[in-house]
Order: structure tokens, then sequence, then C-alpha cells
């Protein structure tokens, strides 16, 4: 099989898609070391996360768009219940359907792990990076943002 051949240009921005994809992974786990809220799993964040941004759902939304069984993500649903950090109601329009959504606990646990993120960036911007730099990373954030849109 023969490699594909990469333009020069495309070489520059393949060595700087890799070197973005390593340094956001790994800000990613800083991040979530310093504040990691209790013992929860991957997947049981994802899930938080999700009925925070999206709102209420039903075992099987959300175990298809995680890409599990619904059964796997009983499991996860009855440890987050057990948690005390997600509640389960019956859908007004569908009996046997029940809606989960979070607790107001866990609207206050993220809330309060949002606060220790921002916390710990802000102490990180501030103590590592001179005012110019501070500068110069809110003109990557822009970048950044553009990346994603």
């Amino acid at each position: 099989m023969r490699e594909k051949v990469i333009p020069p240009r495309s070489v520059e921005a393949l060595a700087l898609a890799r070197e973005l994809r390593i340094l956001l992974g790994n800000f990613k786990r800083r991040m979530r070391d310093h504040t990691q809220p209790g013992d929860l799993t991957l997947v049981q964040i994802s899930v938080l996360a999700r009925l925070d941004r999206e709102g209420p759902a039903t075992v099987s939304t959300l175990a298809r768009e995680a890409g599990v069984r619904p059964q796997s993500m009983g499991a996860t649903i009855a440890a987050l219940e057990a948690a005390g950090l997600v509640r389960g109601a019956a859908d007004p329009a569908d009996g046997r359907q029940t809606i989960l959504s979070l607790t107001d606990a866990c609207r206050e646990v993220i809330a309060a792990s949002r606060l220790a993120r921002e916390d710990w960036l802000l102490n990180a911007i501030e103590t590592k990076l001179t005012p110019a730099q501070q500068a110069e990373l809110a003109r990557a954030v822009a970048l950044l943002q553009r990346l994603v849109e």
C-alpha cells in the first residue's frame, strides 16, 4: 500500500493538529484531576453532563446517544439514582416511560465543580502568564472558537 503524499503546508497543519489534540487531552485531564466529583465514572459524568446540557431524557435516549445497550445505561442510571444525583418521573405523554432529570443536589455539585475548574484555571492564568501572554491566550481562544464553529 502506498502512503498518501502530503503537501508541505499540510504537513505543518498535521503536526499542529496532533500537538493540539495531545495538549487538549492533557488540559482536560488536568482540569478533571482538580475537580473530579467523588467516585463517578467517566460514563456517569457524561450522562450528568448531557442531562445538564440538554435536559431530561429517557434511559433509551441516553443509551442511544452514548452508544450502549439500554441495560448498560440502566445500571449507570441506577448508580446515579442511588447517589441522589438523578431522579425519574413518569413521562406525562407515555406513562410506561421514565423521564430522568438531575436532582437539585446534583445541580449544586455541578455548579461547585464548574466554579472549582474556573478557579483553578484563573489561578493558573494569573500565576503562570504575563499580561502580554494573557492577551495572546485570549487571541488563541478566539481562534479555537473558530475551529469548533
